[in-house]
């Protein structure tokens, strides 16, 4: 599940990318919306990826004081 999410960052972030060399090279207004956006979705992705990890960590401290 980490994994995934890190990936589709990367994937919302590439074509952030390409909106942001739109906006700031041909003045492309919606592009520069459009990279807001996506900067809004990878700090919810992110979240999501720190919230999983926490999670896995107690669940890993969890099982160790168990055994």
């Amino acid at each position: 599940m980490i994994n995934e999410k890190l990936n589709e960052m990367m994937a919302v972030l590439e074509t952030a990318r390409e909106d942001c060399a739109k906006f700031e090279n041909k003045g492309n207004g919606a592009a520069g919306t459009r990279v807001r956006v996506a900067m809004q979705t990878l700090k919810k992705l992110a979240q999501e990826v720190r919230v999983a990890i926490s999670e896995t960590k107690g669940k890993r401290q969890v099982e160790k004081m168990n055994n």
